[in-house]
């Protein structure tokens, strides 16, 4: 007798990070993914269990028809910065047609990864877009999970992995300002578990993704110095300075390390919940385990997402 097909989710960016540990997730669970991409082309990293579409934001009828069917949509996408023509601008319109496109199809719940602390009104470009597609999502016709995460680590992450990666490389590693500010991890997995058991509900709700502890970015980067046995010397620069040291790595690695808005978002704290953690992986036992690995490779925004 042949089992029962599980139901279908949407995941959108399963080839990337955070909708790759979430298309896992769902696949040990028994159900089916579906994930749409920029890059239908890229290399399958589940060996064909998950289908694969493009996003059609420019035909919203054949978007639409993609999503029928589906029971969940698990959305991840955004841009960290305008590029290649893609302003967050309309990231905030291409994430509206996908949510009008999930009614359409009659998609039961939408699981919308969003940021800590987004609002509308924030003066910064990248939280205030979050803010807006959160309004969106919240007046769609789906019930609905939007799950605000912090900070991610774990495997390919691009902050934590990538001090880590300049901290084995270089003598000298730049803080922006004091470093007294603070942000609070949490692991990708821990992400990728809260999103999924929320996709499982069925009442609407908002909570944050949050690790159980909190640095300052001045621990934090001492943290990964110690843990990898790095001799750099940890010096703090005013960040536009700090900017312009990190352009420089960025020209070495054909990539964007980080913007200004970034910088203005860490040194304001908007990366730590202010309610009750909801992952449990310590970013400091996580770093006792893979001492060896983190930071070895560098992990790319642009070949992520734009090559």
């Amino acid at each position: 007798m042949t089992a029962e097909p599980g139901p279908l989710n949407v995941v959108t960016g399963a080839f990337g990070y955070t909708g790759q540990h979430i298309a896992r997730q769902l696949l040990s669970l028994g159900e089916r993914v579906l994930t749409l991409s920029n890059h239908p082309d890229r290399t399958d990293p589940f060996d064909g269990r998950v289908a694969v579409s493009p996003f059609n934001f420019d035909r919203p009828d054949l978007l639409t028809e993609t999503l029928k069917g589906a029971s969940v949509l698990y959305n991840t996408y955004w841009v960290r910065f305008p590029h290649s023509g893609v302003t967050f601008e309309q990231a905030v319109e291409n994430s509206r047609t996908l949510i009008k496109a999930a009614e359409e199809a009659g998609v039961q719940r939408i699981v919308h990864v969003s940021i800590t602390n987004a609002s509308s009104d924030s003066p910064l470009p990248y939280f205030r877009g979050k803010g807006v597609v959160e309004e969106y999502v919240k007046g769609s016709r789906m019930s609905y999970a939007i799950i605000r995460p912090t900070v991610l680590f774990g495997g390919e992450d691009v902050l934590i992995n990538n001090i880590a990666w300049s901290l084995r490389r270089f003598p000298v590693f730049p803080v922006f300002g004091s470093g007294e500010y603070r942000l609070q991890p949490v692991h990708v997995e821990d992400m990728a578990r809260i999103a999924v058991n929320a996709g499982h509900e069925e009442r609407s709700l908002v909570m944050d993704g949050a690790g159980p502890e909190v640095y300052t970015f001045d621990e934090l980067v001492r943290l990964l110095a110690d843990s990898i046995g790095s001799k750099a010397r940890v010096i703090h620069l005013r960040p536009g300075l700090a900017l312009f040291v990190s352009r420089l790595v960025g020209y070495l690695t054909r990539d964007v390390v980080i913007t200004r808005d970034e910088i203005r978002g860490l040194m304001s704290g908007l990366l730590v919940s202010e309610n009750e953690p909801t992952g449990e992986t310590r970013l400091s036992q996580w770093l006792e385990q893979n001492t060896g690995t983190v930071g070895v490779a560098y992990a790319s925004e642009l070949a992520r997402h734009y090559k």
